[in-house]
C-alpha cells in the first residue's frame, strides 16, 4: 500500500467540490422521485419509495468510503479480478434474470433480490474501467507508440470489449452497450495513440454510424436490420422519435408526455411540487421532465451546470495528480457520466431516440447509483491519494 503524506490534514484531501455537487444531485433526485411518484397512481408509497432511494444512497456512500481508501496501486493490481467477477455476474444474470422484468421490457438484464432488483452491467461499468486503465498504462510503459503498437492496443481494448458486447447483446441491453462503446471511444483517445490511426477508425466509425441512422430511418433499412435479430420495439422507439406527435397511443406515448411536461414548465416552472402531467416510468428514465416541469427551463439548465460543475472538478483532479493510470480512470469515468447525462435528458426532449439509460445520481435506481458512486469513489481516491509522479515500471505493483 501506497503511503500518504499529511495523514492528519484529512480535511485537505478530500475532494469537497465532488462531494457536494453529488450531495446536491441526492437532493435534487430524492425530490424529483417524491414528485414523479406522489403523482402516479400506479406507484404509491411515495415515502417508502424515497426511503429505499435513500438508503441506497447511504449504502452507495458507505462503498465510495470503502473504494476511496484503494491507492493506485492497489486498484491497478483489483482490477483484473474487478473485470473478471463483472463478467461472472453478467453471464449469470442471463440464467437467474428476473422473468417479470423481462416480460416487461425484453432484456435479461436484472437480478430479482426479494423486493429489489439489480442490474449487473451497471457495476461493471467501473470494472471495464478499471480493467481498461490497466490494460493502457501497462501498453503504454512497455511499448513506444508506433504504428504496430497502437494497433495492438487497440486490439487489446476490443479484446477486453468483446466480452461485455457479446453478453449485452445476449441480454437484449443494447443501451448500456452504447455507454461502453462512449467508455472506449474516451479513453482511446487519451491513450497516445497516434492520430494517423484514429482519424481513420473514428472516421469509419462515423461513416457506420450514418449508415446505422439511415437504415432504421427507413423503412427499407428496418427490414433488413430485421433479419440480424432488430426487435420491433427497437423500431417503435426510432420512429418515435422521429415523429413524436404521430401515433401517440404507441411507442411515442411516453416521449410526447415527457415534452409536455417540460413544455408546461415553461421559463421558471410550475412551482415547487406542483405537477400536471402524468408519465409514464417518471421515477426513472423520464425523472429529467420533473425537473423541466417544476423549475422550467431555468432549473433544467440549473442542473446542466451542475453536471459541468462535476466533471470540471473530475476533470481538474486528475490533471493535479499526474498519474497516468489515475487519468485513464477519470476519462472512463467521465465518458460514463457525460453519455448518460447527453442521452437521458437528449431523449427527454427528442434530442436522442428512448433507451433505458438513467439520469446519475438523480433517476430512481439502486444498482445504477452504485455504478455511478463507485466512480466517484475512484475520483475521490487520486485526491486522497494524491501523489506527484507517474508510473515508471509495471514490476513496481
Amino acid at each position: 500500500m501506497a503511503k500518504v503524506e499529511n495523514k492528519s490534514d484529512w480535511f485537505d484531501r478530500v475532494a469537497w467540490g465532488i462531494v457536494l455537487s453529488v450531495f446536491t444531485l441526492a437532493l435534487i433526485s430524492l425530490y424529483a422521485i417524491w414528485v414523479a411518484a406522489s403523482n402516479d397512481p400506479n406507484l404509491g408509497r411515495p415515502k417508502y419509495i424515497v426511503a429505499v432511494q435513500g438508503l441506497w444512497y447511504v449504502v452507495s456512500i458507505a462503498i465510495v468510503i470503502f473504494i476511496m481508501r484503494f491507492d493506485s496501486e492497489q486498484l491497478f493490481k483489483l482490477a483484473p479480478y474487478a473485470y473478471a467477477t463483472g463478467i461472472i455476474l453478467l453471464i449469470a444474470v442471463l440464467f437467474l434474470y428476473n422473468r417479470s422484468t423481462f416480460n416487461e421490457t425484453g432484456a435479461k438484464s436484472w437480478f430479482k433480490l426479494g423486493p429489489l432488483t439489480f442490474q449487473p452491467s451497471e457495476v461493471m461499468k467501473p470494472a471495464f474501467i478499471l480493467m481498461l486503465a490497466r490494460v493502457v498504462n501497462q501498453h503504454n510503459l512497455r511499448f513506444e507508440h508506433q504504428i504496430k503498437s497502437d494497433w495492438q492496443l487497440i486490439g487489446k481494448i476490443m479484446a477486453y470489449l468483446l466480452p461485455v458486447a457479446i453478453l449485452l447483446k445476449l441480454q437484449n441491453d443494447f443501451g448500456t452497450m452504447l455507454v461502453f462503446i462512449a467508455i472506449v471511444g474516451g479513453v482511446i483517445l487519451v491513450s497516445g495513440i497516434t492520430w494517423k490511426i484514429i482519424f481513420p477508425v473514428y472516421g469509419v466509425a462515423f461513416l457506420l454510424g450514418a449508415v446505422a441512422i439511415l437504415l432504421v430511418t427507413t423503412p427499407g433499412g428496418q427490414v433488413i436490420l430485421g433479419h440480424f435479430n432488430f426487435r420491433a420495439y427497437q423500431f417503435e422507439r426510432i420512429n418515435s422519435w422521429l415523429n413524436p406527435f404521430g401515433d401517440t397511443s404507441k411507442g411515442a406515448y411516453q416521449l410526447w408526455l415527457s415534452m409536455k411536461a417540460i413544455g408546461s414548465g415553461q421559463i421558471f416552472g410550475q412551482g415547487f411540487g406542483k405537477i400536471n402531467v402524468y408519465v409514464p416510468v417518471r421515477t426513472s428514465d423520464m425523472i429529467f421532465s420533473v425537473i423541466g416541469e417544476t423549475f422550467g427551463f431555468v432549473g433544467s439548465c440549473a442542473l446542466i451546470v451542475l453536471y459541468g460543475y462535476l466533471i470540471f472538478k473530475m476533470v481538474r483532479i486528475t490533471f493535479e495528480t499526474k498519474n497516468t493510470f489515475y487519468s485513464y480512470i477519470s476519462t472512463g469515468i467521465i465518458m460514463m457520466i457525460l453519455f448518460h447525462v447527453f442521452e437521458n435528458i437528449g431523449m427527454g426532449i427528442d434530442l436522442l431516440p428512448l433507451t433505458g439509460i438513467p439520469l446519475p445520481f438523480v433517476s430512481q435506481g439502486g444498482s445504477a447509483l452504485i455504478g455511478n458512486m463507485i466512480g466517484v469513489g475512484l475520483i475521490l481516491s487520486m485526491k486522497w491519494h494524491h501523489k506527484d509522479y507517474i508510473f515508471s515500471r509495471v514490476k513496481d505493483f
